[in-house]
C-alpha cells in the first residue's frame, strides 16, 4: 500500500511550483515530485495538478509517495562536496553539504552519506537496517555539517548508546529571524507530530521531551546568529522550537520562515549548520571533537546581513 502525506501549504511556499514546493517540504529531489505531479499523485484541493502549477497558501496539499518494489539499498555514488574530516577503524566524521541524504528512503534519489562512503571505498559497519547501516544520528536534508558514521560494530554499539545517554556534544549554529528575549536561555517544549500535517513537527502537549539551549552570537537588522546546543535530538528540534517562538530559521517556509528574506540572502534552504561534534571515542573514551566550517551559501548570507 502506498504511503500519503497531507498538509495545508504554508505561506513560505505560497507561489511556487508544484515540484519545487514538494520537494522541498518532503526533503525528495525535485525530479521524483515532478513526476508524482504527472502521474497524477499530488493535488490541491482533491484536484490533481500538473508539476506547474503554482501553490497558494492554505490550500490542501496531498502527495501520494512511489511505492518502494523492493528493500532500499546503498547506491555507491561520489559526491563532490562531501569532506571526511577524521576516519579511523571505528568513525568516520563527515562535513555534509546540503542537498545530501544520511542515508536511502522512500522517495529519495539524491546522493546520501552512506552511498558516498561506499564509492569512497570506506567500510561501514553493518549493524543497523539496510539502507541506514553505520548510521548512529543524522542530518535533514538541508542541513549542512558535522556527522559521524559507524565504521565497526563496536563503533556502532558504543555510539548509539552514547546518543541515547546525551553523551554527545552537539552544537548548531543557526541565523533566525528578529532578536531573541532573552538573547540567551534554555526552550523546553515537548515536540510532536504537527496536528494538521504528518510530515511537520510541532510543540505539543503529548510529544517527547525536546530541550534546546542557545546563545545569540551576532545580532543584524532582521535575524540573528545563535550557537545552539541540543540536549535531546528530536526530528526538526531547532526548526521547531525556534519557529514555535516566532522565531523560525531564515530559509525553512516549512516552519514560517519569510521567503523574501531569504531570496534577499541568497538562501534556498535553511540557514542550519552543525558545527560542532564531541564524544568519547568508542575505542578508548578520550574526548574527541571535529567542528565543520560554514559553506559557502550560509557565508554569503552572513555577509549580506553584516553589509545590511
Amino acid at each position: 500500500m502506498r504511503e500519503s502525506r497531507a498538509m495545508p501549504v504554508p505561506d513560505g511556499l505560497d507561489g511556487m511550483r508544484v515540484d519545487a514546493g514538494v520537494a522541498r517540504v518532503l526533503g525528495l529531489s525535485r525530479t521524483v515530485a515532478a513526476g508524482l505531479a504527472d502521474a497524477g499523485d499530488i493535488t490541491v484541493d482533491g484536484a490533481a495538478v500538473p508539476k506547474s502549477h503554482k501553490l497558494a497558501a492554505g490550500t490542501w496539499l496531498d502527495v501520494t509517495l512511489p511505492a518502494v518494489a523492493e528493500p532500499l539499498r546503498v547506491e555507491p555514488t561520489p559526491v563532490e562536496d562531501l569532506t571526511v574530516l577524521y576516519h579511523d577503524s571505528d568513525i568516520i566524521v563527515v562535513d555534509k553539504p546540503p542537498g545530501v541524504a544520511a542515508h536511502p528512503s522512500q522517495g529519495w534519489t539524491g546522493p546520501t552519506v552512506v552511498g558516498a562512503l561506499a564509492a569512497a571505498g570506506f567500510r561501514i559497519s553493518t549493524s543497523g537496517a539496510a539502507e541506514r547501516q553505520g548510521i548512529v544520528s543524522r542530518l535533514d536534508v538541508g542541513t549542512s555539517g558535522v556527522m559521524v558514521v559507524a565504521a565497526s560494530e563496536h563503533g556502532y554499539t558504543v555510539l548509539k548508546r552514547a546518543f541515547k545517554q546525551r553523551t554527545v556534544d552537539k552544537v548548531y549554529h543557526a541565523v533566525v529571524q528578529g532578536h531573541l528575549d532573552p538573547p540567551e536561555g534554555t526552550i523546553d517544549a515537548p515536540i510532536g507530530r504537527h496536528p494538521g500535517s504528518d510530515w511537520r513537527f510541532a510543540v505539543t502537549a503529548r510529544g517527547k521531551e525536546s530541550v534546546t539551549h542557545y546563545e545569540t552570537l551576532e545580532m543584524f537588522a532582521a535575524a540573528s546568529l545563535l550557537d545552539i546546543d541540543l540536549e535531546t535530538g528530536r526530528t526538526h528540534q531547532i526548526r521547531v522550537h525556534f519557529s514555535a517562538l516566532h522565531h523560525p530559521c531564515v530559509g525553512d517556509p516549512t516552519y514560517g520562515a519569510d521567503p523574501k528574506l531569504a531570496a534577499r540572502l541568497g538562501l534556498d534552504r535553511q540557514w542550519l549548520h552543525a558545527r560542532t561534534l564531541a564524544f568519547a571515542h568508542p575505542a578508548d573514551g578520550r574526548r574527541v571533537e571535529f567542528t565543520a566550517p560554514y559553506p559557502a551559501d550560509l557565508s554569503h548570507a552572513l555577509e549580506v546581513l553584516r553589509d545590511a
